[in-house]
């Protein structure tokens, strides 16, 4: 016999609904007038569960005051009606404090949704409690990435605003001490002792510095936002000298420098490259068709430094954008699966108002009503899913760091990247190798392009693209840096936009449904983007 649930309802002794949720096409009235009656028909001093009417049965269990309660047809099987209820109390119980309407009505939004999940069109879904937490979790965990992500800038910026203002600080004072050495006739209206009053440093941006008439040459002008800070001589320290050489073939001399006397790394040398000041960064953009798709990908990663994958989690969303109202009946048919994700490990989510996918059949995102439009000139997420696991296969980048302890206290540290998701073409890859405490290296080799990141002291590595058919799918970096502690080089860090799906979602066709079936077919574009939330071998 099938099981089919007509509505899973919470009501009162007497009979009022508290929420209710109907999987049939039933009017309010008519769940209101089945609930009124539900109380009557319950016998006192037994331990029944059901009760049945000339129509529908009542699968039922006490919850405090309350009770929580299925309504089924007749022909439908009692213990997996049983079953099934026991699942919603569960829910509910986890979901709720306390079992009182003020309670569930307070969470009544969040406990409709968990209904939803487990039973849909009146069918049983086979999931557990612990599969329905998760899905619920899904929901709000982009909202939790974009809250850190705006907290973190919000944390740079006011960082950032401290350092400028501390630096301008030390630039009054370099030039209130040069205005104090100038002698009497250094500046005009000096007065016998020769102190005349700096004005007031304003951003070069509004106005332009004022100059004064000082014999000293250095302070003709005021010096340059970009430099490091106060600096009392002409000659460069050593680590100066570095870090001016950043970006070319240096360090030639590094042996014989003298890291006695460091001064403060420049500004420029700590900031990311530019393509990664925005999210997408370099990756191309697309053109907008009528029917635009938008498919993201998070990934976070934690390789191991021997081989194999502690954890990864893979969260994709798609966004369906129509800008024509003559295509706001559509239905996409996604790729058959391009990669391994086998059985329950790649878990899909629909919008509310998407039907799900029929096991079996080829996957299809449409409308539960085919009759209804998608929206026009408004983005909405249509389909979402999530991966965790350990399988290697679906990496997309491999990282081998092996360093190599001398006798001599020094350490040749050679790495190495290979693409291993053909999938995906990565953009602004960064890798970045952590540097023991006080020591610089000497690269002998490298694939990119290559930097010092004063800020976390870090060999940041640079690889623009990372793409499946051309020579950038592998590259090296060996370079020699003083200390012999393997580990000082871990974790290394990796940082990426991609282009492609890791989970191989794709749309091969989209088409007309309904009334305006059969005429011209929508051209339709997709943009496929993979961001690296946090990936490290450690």
């Amino acid at each position: 016999m099938l099981q089919v649930v007509l509505a899973a309802s919470i009501c009162t002794k007497g009979g009022k609904a508290v929420i209710s949720r109907q999987f049939r096409d039933m009017t309010r009235a008519r769940i209101e007038s089945l609930l009124a009656s539900f109380p009557k028909l319950v016998p006192t001093g037994t331990q029944h569960t059901t009760v049945e009417t000339a129509d529908v049965r009542f699968v039922y269990q006490p919850l405090e005051d309350l009770y929580i309660l299925l309504i089924t047809n007749k022909a439908s099987n009692i213990l997996q009606d049983n079953e099934t209820l026991h699942l919603f109390a569960r829910v509910v119980s986890d979901m709720c404090r306390s079992a009182d309407e003020r309670e569930i009505l307070k969470n009544a939004f969040e406990l409709l949704g968990a209904f939803d999940e487990i039973v849909s069109y009146g069918y049983r879904e086979q999931v557990n409690l612990i599969q329905v937490k998760n899905v619920l979790e899904m929901e709000s965990h982009e909202e939790k990435i974009q809250e850190i992500i705006a907290r973190n800038k919000e944390a740079e910026a006011k960082e950032e605003l401290k350092r400028r203002a501390k630096q301008l600080e030390m630039q009054r004072r370099e030039q209130q001490r040069r205005a104090g050495a100038g002698g009497s006739n250094s500046y005009l209206g000096g007065g016998v002792t020769g102190y005349s009053p700096v004005p007031r440093f304003e951003a070069p941006q509004a106005t332009p510095s004022r100059s004064t008439s000082s014999p000293a040459p250095s302070a003709s002008r005021t010096p340059a936002f970009k430099g490091s800070g106060m600096k009392l001589g002409s000659k460069k320290t050593k680590q100066a000298e570095l870090l001016d050489a950043l970006g070319g073939d240096v360090l030639a001399a590094t042996a014989a420098m003298d890291l006695s006397t460091p001064s403060s790394p420049t500004p420029a040398a700590a900031e990311p490259p530019a393509a990664l000041q925005s999210e997408r960064g370099s990756l191309p953009e697309v053109e907008h068709e009528s029917v635009h798709i938008a498919i993201k990908e998070h990934i976070n990663l934690e390789l191991l430094r021997d081989g194999g994958v502690q954890s990864m989690e893979i969260k994709g969303d798609m966004n369906l954008l129509i800008s024509d109202s003559d295509f706001a009946h559509v239905r996409l048919v996604l790729s058959p699966p391009s990669t391994d994700f086998t059985g329950n490990s790649l878990q899909f989510k629909q919008h509310p108002n998407v039907a799900k996918f029929t096991p079996g059949q080829e996957r299809v995102v449409a409308l539960k009503d085919p009759s209804r439009p998608f929206p026009v000139g408004q983005s909405l997420a249509v389909l979402k899913w999530r991966y965790a696991g350990t399988d290697e296969s679906i990496v997309p980048l491999s990282i081998n760091c092996w360093p190599s302890p001398s006798n001599d206290g020094t350490c040749e540290v050679s790495i190495e990247y290979e693409l291993e998701n053909e999938n995906i073409t990565l953009y602004d890859a960064v890798i970045s190798i952590p540097l023991p405490a006080g020591s610089y290296p000497t690269v002998t080799s490298h694939t990119g392009d290559w930097s010092l990141d004063p800020s976390s002291h870090s060999l940041a590595w640079s690889v623009p693209r990372i793409a499946p058919d051309d020579d950038s799918k592998s590259g090296s970096l060996i370079f020699t840096v003083g200390g012999d502690d393997a580990g000082a080089f871990f974790p290394v860090e990796v940082a990426f936009v991609a282009q492609g799906s890791l989970a191989g979602i794709d749309v091969a066709s989209v088409a007309k449904v309904g009334a305006g079936a059969g005429g011209e077919e929508p051209v339709f574009s997709i943009d496929s983007m993979v961001v690296a939330d946090q990936y490290l071998v450690i």
